[in-house]
């Protein structure tokens, strides 16, 4: 694809005003905004769009201390993707230069009370303050404080610290197609560093971004992205060759081509999700991955007929709940500042009547695997207590013995529960119980 000439420095400045503008006002994720944004301007080059796009994550990334200094520095906009932008280069020490703010495309020059804003934030030695709170240093919406303080206690500071960083960019290994050290192989004849993921025996971690659609290692379907601790969800479902499975909550598909490996495409996997389009989406990447065990069905939520049919019938049911997405801030620090607790409180109910739900499916000595990607004990032990005290035919089976026999290594928690962070394991946040429905 052929692009105009490179962006000058103040177009790339207003240009990230203009995409964190569109995301503060949306709804949806900051990713599919950006993208719409860059599609709808084809001009736009790689290389300009990457600089654009770290501006904008980096703000996102340190929006609560970058709105605190705008506020304890009487800014006379506070409240703006323009202010937050002007902030951050003023925090990242680059001075507003007049070239910044001439030509077609480029923001208006600072008025003197942003100017002094600026200066004053130019002087700064550390982005930090001694007056600043712990959920403004931690960069987390402040109604979750007693909630991430009940659950890290003196550790909050180090764990949010660790929720602020940019994430890795993990692979798995297709199994179907490669081994980890062909895999490794592969990517290397394209110049790509990868290294073996601690705890995952199929993971690969890279280095840097790398666009993934150019590589021909991914094209042939030979590595899916997917972070470590997903990875291990996955694992730990324990499906196996012949089995029936089934991924209630699919989604795009990054667990379901997991399982389909572990399966060795043999058996039945059947991907659920209600919405059409996220299963449709998935069936490039199943074709890619070369997986050809999954039957795709879209189900009309809890009330489904097919559950009703189908219900005794598996022997593995992963439902990977929708969540308030708090394990993956790394990822999507946007998502935290769209978060709510009335979003927590509907959530938390939405989990149970999915869980419920799909706990029908499993058959007697079978397994229910629950999964989210929060942190919050609302969503994870809390829900799996409630679930097994009206569902007494339920066991918790302890994590230490299903990792000791489905990944074989030390398991790095103590249990009876999957609880990942990435301060401790290096992996995005998340959380799984393994159950058991007993006979009758």
């Amino acid at each position: 694809m052929r692009h105009g000439p490179a962006m000058t420095p103040a177009a790339r400045l207003q240009a990230a005003i203009e995409v964190l503008a569109e995301i503060e006002k949306s709804s949806k994720p900051a990713d599919s905004v950006a993208s719409f944004y860059f599609r709808s301007r084809r001009y736009i080059g790689a290389k300009d769009r990457r600089a654009i796009a770290e501006v904008v994550w980096r703000v996102l990334r340190r929006r609560a201390r970058i709105d605190w200094w705008l506020e304890h520095l009487d800014h006379p906009e506070r409240d703006g993707a323009r202010a937050r932008v002007l902030a951050d280069m003023a925090l990242e020490g680059i001075q507003p230069e007049p070239d910044l703010f001439r030509g077609q495309h480029s923001a208006y020059p600072p008025e003197p009370g942003e100017r002094r804003v600026i200066d004053m934030m130019l002087a700064l030695k550390t982005p930090f303050h001694r007056d600043m709170p712990p959920h403004v240093r931690g960069e987390y919406p402040q109604w979750l404080t007693p909630r991430l303080t009940a659950l890290f206690g003196e550790r909050l500071g180090d764990e949010m610290g660790a929720m602020r960083d940019e994430a890795p960019l993990d692979l798995r290994v297709n199994a179907l197609k490669a081994s980890r050290e062909q895999a490794m192989a592969a990517l290397a004849a394209e110049r790509i560093v990868a290294t073996p993921t601690p705890h995952s025996p199929l993971g690969l971690r890279l280095a840097g971004r790398v666009p993934l659609v150019q590589v021909q290692a991914w094209r042939d379907g030979l590595v899916e992205v997917q972070d470590e601790g997903s990875q291990l969800v996955a694992l730990l479902t324990d499906a196996r060759p012949g089995m029936a499975v089934v991924d209630y909550c699919a989604g795009a598909g990054g667990k379901t081509l997991a399982l389909a490996a572990a399966m060795a495409n043999k058996g039945r996997l059947v991907a659920c999700d209600v919405a059409e389009w996220r299963v449709d989406r998935a069936g490039d990447r199943l074709r890619r991955a070369g997986v050809h065990n999954v039957t795709k069905r879209v189900i009309e939520g809890e009330s489904d007929k097919w559950i009703k049919r189908a219900a005794g019938s598996f022997d593995r049911v992963l439902v990977d709940a929708p969540c308030t997405g708090t394990g993956t801030w790394r990822r999507n620090p946007d998502a935290k500042w769209q978060l709510a607790e009335n979003d927590l409180l509907e959530l938390v109910e939405r989990q149970g009547a999915i869980l419920t739900s799909a706990a029908r499916l499993t058959k007697p000595g079978g397994r229910l695997v629950y999964a989210t990607c929060s942190l919050l004990p609302e969503e994870n032990e809390e829900r799996i207590e409630r679930f097994l005290a009206v569902h007494p035919d339920y066991r918790v089976m302890p994590i230490t013995g299903i990792w000791a026999e489905t990944i074989g290594t030390a398991c790095p928690v103590a249990g009876p529960y999957l609880r990942l962070s990435p301060l401790v394991h290096g992996t995005d946040g998340f959380f799984a119980a393994v159950m058991e429905r007993a006979a009758p």
